[in-house]
């Protein structure tokens, strides 16, 4: 935010959990509006996700495809999941592509943050590339069934122009691996056992 959007923001006055969930809470505040009256807003608060981009030497993507519950369907996607209190994204980065994949990566790159849901949700996600893959086991979690594959990035395009790559992550991620490709948007390639996470401050 910069002083010039003092016009638009809106300023906590009090609220409520609502809900208290495992991970989620569901709260309801109150805020001031840039014109004085008041409003409430409901909404989610997410401790935050990483999204991992892993490039196989060949140049393809490993994958995953798994249900969802809350829209009823199998989406493929970057190996994903959300951060423990205090984790930094890379380490959670690092962790998930392991548990989902059976992966580990010689080479880690930032790419960016993304609000997902901001409307309704608190929820960030970190996304990091991953290279120099190394193959292992998947440990997944109990109760967590994933299905491991590996495309191109032509298929995975192709799945997008079809409008049957519906999952945000993904479709961003897809978009920033190939301007990186391109050279229109830089990648900053650290070797695993010294790479920084930029987002250590990160809420």
């Amino acid at each position: 935010m910069t002083p010039d959007d003092a016009h638009l923001i809106e300023q906590r006055t009090g609220g409520e959990t609502l809900v208290a969930g495992g991970f989620l809470e569901l709260r309801r505040d109150v805020v001031r509006l840039p014109d004085g009256s008041s409003a409430t807003r409901e909404f989610i608060q997410h401790p935050g996700a990483v999204a991992v981009i892993p490039i196989l030497d060949d140049g393809r993507l490993v994958m995953v495809r798994q249900y969802r519950y809350p829209v009823a369907k199998v989406l493929l996607e970057f190996p994903a999941g959300k951060r423990d209190a205090g984790e930094s994204t890379l380490t959670c980065a690092m962790r998930e592509l392991a548990e989902e994949t059976g992966y580990t990566a010689r080479e880690w790159a930032y790419a960016g943050r993304i609000h997902n849901a901001p409307a309704y949700a608190t929820e960030s996600i970190w996304i990091w590339f991953a290279r120099g893959l190394v193959g292992g086991t998947a440990q997944l979690d109990e109760g967590e069934f994933v299905e491991t594959v590996r495309l191109s990035e032509a298929e995975l395009e192709a799945l997008d122009v079809a409008g049957d790559l519906p999952d945000v992550k993904t479709v961003i991620g897809l978009r920033w691996l190939q301007m990186c490709r391109s050279g229109r948007r830089p990648w900053d390639w650290q070797p695993a056992e010294s790479a920084q996470d930029p987002m250590m401050s990160a809420p």
